[in-house]
């Protein structure tokens, strides 16, 4: 039998969560008519939020579940409509905690309502407050009605039970990594790496790659062996991830990622980047620039250059390859079907492409 063509499943699966989407919001906007023509506003600016995405958490949820033998795919794709939704959220509250108004180099939710507000003469801080507000708001909506779309879902009482167990499971680290990301911002000591590493898992990877592997597998009716299994993957696949993004926001291209090479240098952000080289002798180089506001394009090059020549960037791709390596390994447990093997192992080879 000829392999699955994965571009055209990760088509469908994309157009089946969109049209589920695209209803929410759509019964969504229309509730809103009768509280006024801004809170339908608020509602298109989140929808416009949560559009343009490659849907890559629902792509993991109906990874799992079809390749288990899953026949529901419209419950699927609510399943995964609701990471999708979560995430969302989390976006939208994390610009605001990091004062950003800007994502993918357009004004995110916070931006826009911020610069509505300056052009009708508001002045800055006061307008930069509205569209925080603004932005509170809506992640809260996105959030609520995550759960929401479990429970449209239609599957049976005790699944759904399972699967909002799985999605609290997901917000409750996601929002232990973020409080643990603030305190590192405001500590003048770097962190340790393996705490870096713990804060990527409980911020990224678990909401991101764990839960929504495991919701798949849960509603397609896997044991617990392999849910445990799946989770563990996707631990290791998530901390990859991240240990590669750290890695792009530095050195990638800004035309390709839509992220500014600037914006964790001038934050200073606390990556594992960041941690190796303060233990290096080249860190007093560059330690006055790391977080300077200000940082210019040259003094980033230096930065960018300290990094490669103390030992931090190769460190940092290691560790990416070193956790993809322990993914894949994971997959040769005798739990994992060998039809979920082929779907997952090309999910490692696109995390690590991204720095090859």
């Amino acid at each position: 039998m000829d392999a699955p063509d994965l571009n055209a499943l990760s088509t469908e699966r994309q157009k089946q969560v969109d049209a589920v989407l695209s209803r929410f919001f759509s019964l969504a906007k229309n509730r809103a008519a009768p509280f006024g023509a801004e809170y339908v506003k608020l509602w298109e600016a989140i929808e416009a939020n949560t559009a343009g995405g490659k849907r890559f958490r629902p792509r993991m949820v109906m990874a799992a579940y079809e390749a288990l033998g899953g026949q529901d795919t419209r419950a699927a794709a609510y399943v995964g409509a609701a990471f999708e939704l979560l995430h969302t959220a989390l976006i939208v509250h994390d610009d605001v905690i990091d004062r950003d108004f800007i994502r993918r180099g357009i004004p995110n939710i916070s931006g826009s309502y911020r610069d509505i507000a300056t052009t009708q003469g508001i002045p800055m801080p006061t307008a930069e407050h509205r569209g925080m507000s603004a932005a509170v708001i809506a992640g809260d909506l996105a959030l609520f009605n995550s759960y929401r779309l479990i429970d449209r879902s239609g599957v049976t009482d005790g699944i759904r039970t399972r699967l909002l167990e799985i999605l609290d499971d997901a917000l409750f680290a996601s929002a232990a990594g973020e409080l643990i990301d603030v305190e590192f911002s405001l500590d003048s000591d770097i962190a340790e790496i393996d705490d870096l590493l713990q804060m990527a898992r409980l911020k990224t990877a678990v909401y991101s790659f764990e839960c929504p592997l495991q919701a798949g597998a849960v509603l397609a009716g896997a044991s617990e062996e392999l849910v445990a299994t799946l989770g563990a993957f996707g631990r290791d696949i998530g901390i990859s991830y991240q240990m590669v993004d750290d890695v792009l926001g530095v050195f990638g291209n800004e035309d390709e990622t839509g992220k500014t090479t600037l914006g964790d240098l001038r934050e200073g952000k606390r990556t594992v980047l960041i941690a190796y080289a303060a233990g290096s002798r080249e860190w007093s180089e560059i330690s006055r620039l790391v977080g300077k506001a200000d940082l210019s394009r040259g003094e980033a090059a230096l930065v960018r250059s300290v990094l490669e020549s103390c030992g931090a960037r190769g460190f940092a791709e290691s560790l990416a390859r070193d956790h993809a390596t322990r993914a894949i390994a994971t997959l040769d447990s005798p739990a994992v079907p060998q039809a979920l093997r082929d779907e997952l192992a090309p999910v490692v080879d696109a995390v690590l492409d991204r720095v090859r």
